[in-house]
């Protein structure tokens, strides 16, 4: 009897053992409203400048290599030298830093004249000068502008953000620094206010810009005022010309904008 019970009971463990595998089935629920970042192709673009210059672009197009570190600019707002010079907006490679093979964008311009072959910066045959590490003064200025009718002697420094024009008055950087056009803004009122007067002036008022590349003396042709955001009198000319813009008091949608030419 105990034999019996001992094969069957070794056929029926057999028979369990003989069974088929399988992996068990389960599944797993993802947790509800996971917190995941919302989805956008839109982000907001911060700029150094506060936003001063709304129209200013600020894609890939105009991003800038910045200096060398421990070079006069390093420091400085809107100096180097273009990431994409192929891309850059308006513009075309047309010239190298001195001592360099990086490409500089020059803005497009019609009828310019020849260049003076000044030894800093870069010169070109359409008349402009870009902004490079060896045209900097110790104290981290590009020069000197005066104008003796109102008694104005100030700094130039690059760019045209708040915190520039409390220094003094502001180059824009996508302007010449001395072939060309070159253009300034200034504030005209509190502490800072460089550029209170310009609005006095009067035809044939001498200004004068001094860079380490030289003195130039400009005559005034015309003081108007104009939209906040128009720019056309920074457009090359084939002269050399100075460009200032300032703010009109209580009137923000307006600038006073004065040109002068080289004499």
């Amino acid at each position: 009897m105990k034999k019996l019970f001992a094969t069957c009971l070794t056929l029926c463990l057999s028979a369990v053992l003989t069974l088929p595998a399988g992996a068990l089935d389960y599944t797993i629920d993802a947790p509800g409203d996971p917190d995941y970042g919302t989805p956008t192709s839109v982000e907001v673009v911060h700029t150094a400048d506060d936003g001063a210059m709304k129209n200013e672009d600020v894609s890939k197009n105009a991003a800038l290599i910045p200096p060398c570190f421990g070079t006069p600019s390093a420091d400085t707002l809107g100096t180097g030298t273009y990431l994409t010079p192929n891309l850059a907006s308006g513009g075309m490679a047309v010239g190298t830093i001195s001592g360099g093979s990086m490409p500089i964008i020059f803005p497009p311009a019609s009828d310019m004249t020849a260049g003076t072959g000044n030894t800093g910066g870069v010169s070109t045959s359409g008349g402009y000068t870009a902004v490079t590490d060896d045209l900097y003064y110790s104290g981290g200025y590009l020069g000197t502008l005066k104008i003796p009718s109102i008694g104005l002697t100030v700094k130039i420094y690059q760019g045209t953000g708040s915190s520039t024009l409390a220094k003094g008055a502001g180059h824009f950087t996508d302007t010449s620094i001395w072939d060309g056009t070159v253009a300034l803004a200034g504030h005209n009122r509190g502490v800072t206010n460089h550029f209170g007067k310009i609005h006095t002036l009067e035809a044939g008022d001498e200004i004068m810009l001094t860079t380490k590349l030289g003195t130039r003396t400009y005559q005034v042709t015309s003081v108007s005022k104009i939209s906040e955001t128009d720019r056309s009198a920074m457009t090359p000319t084939g002269e050399n010309r100075i460009v200032l813009y300032t703010c009109v008091m209580n009137q923000s949608d307006y600038r006073w904008c004065v040109q002068a030419v080289a004499v």
